[in-house]
């Protein structure tokens, strides 16, 4: 496979997740920001940006300013909009190795995508539900009409990277918020993961059973444990030959000792410094970005395509 094939692919998979992930924090966040009046608006609009990397505007924060920011904001690196129209432009020279289901989808997403914006400015909630739906779609089509090939998996792989370091900037958000145990309600609703815990655990959450299950849990898929099993079960297929004293893989030799210190620590340990261990979190994945984007894509010609953003 052709590295500007190959990289292309990886970035739909990142950008379609950002999208969805992007659109599932702001929902959540932006709903209790609006409704909850003991919500001090500006402090939670600060950390939100904080957790999403983004340099706050100056002056006095709103939910307005962070929806310009992550939503709509078309040269944003990490908005919504410039997330599906950058998905669907590394798409779009990459067709061959699409279904054209899945093209279909991404382009029609992008053709409607400014009319949802405009209804989106006066419903924010109705635009985040569209979003996860065509993210959901994209991600079903993917998975169903597309061969386990190379293809798939530096799309898979991409998607993979990208739910791991969303995961990590969700609790990040909720860590050592001034607003009680309904963030860490807020946390599982904006990974789509209340009814899951729920059926789980039969109990109502709390920072340590919610920190277990979007970090350790091995069958929930957004958990940042069996993201990781996803990844380097990626790398390992692209790469099989291993080798008999030492990994060569750098990426799958990151990823697996993130893994590994994440399924053998205690949730105690990790509550004791959960920013330290989110931070370990995201700094691998940007590790093991930069490691495949070494070992594949080195060669790649991407002039054509916008650059990836830097999210660490």
């Amino acid at each position: 496979m052709l590295s500007r094939i190959a990289e292309s692919l990886y970035w739909v998979g990142r950008y379609v997740e950002r999208a969805e992930g992007t659109a599932r924090i702001l929902d959540v966040h932006v709903m209790r920001i609006l409704v909850d009046a003991g919500v001090d608006e500006h402090d939670a609009c600060r950390t939100l940006l904080d957790a999403m990397g983004q340099v706050p505007p100056p002056g006095p924060l709103d939910a307005a300013a962070v929806l310009h920011v992550l939503a709509w904001d078309e040269a944003g690196p990490c908005s919504i909009v410039a997330s599906l129209r950058t998905a669907r432009d590394n798409a779009r020279g990459i067709r061959e190795v699409l279904s054209s289901e899945m093209w279909e989808c991404l382009n029609a997403t992008y053709h409607t995508l400014a009319d949802h914006v405009q209804e989106g400015a006066e419903g924010p909630h109705r635009f985040f539900s569209w979003v996860k739906e065509r993210t959901a779609i994209v991600a079903g089509l993917a998975d169903s009409t597309m061969t386990r090939d190379e293809a798939w998996r530096f799309l898979v792989l991409g998607r993979s990277l990208e739910r791991v370091d969303m995961t990590a900037r969700l609790l990040w958000t909720c860590f050592g918020s001034p607003f009680g145990s309904a963030d860490w309600v807020t946390t599982l609703r904006s990974c789509s993961a209340q009814e899951a815990f729920l059926r789980s655990y039969r109990r109502s959450p709390s920072a340590a059973l919610v920190a277990e299950f979007l970090l350790l849990d091995r069958l929930f898929p957004r958990s940042a444990l069996s993201a990781l099993v996803q990844a380097e079960h990626c790398l390992a297929e692209l790469a099989p030959q291993a080798g008999r004293a030492e990994l060569a893989d750098e990426a799958r030799r990151v990823l697996g000792r993130a893994r590994t210190e994440l399924e053998f620590a205690r949730v105690a340990d990790l509550l004791g410094d959960l920013p330290s261990h989110l931070r370990t979190i995201q700094a691998a994945c940007g590790q093991a970005g930069a490691a495949v984007a070494a070992r594949y894509f080195s060669r790649a010609q991407a002039g054509w395509r916008l650059e990836p953003a830097v999210r660490l």
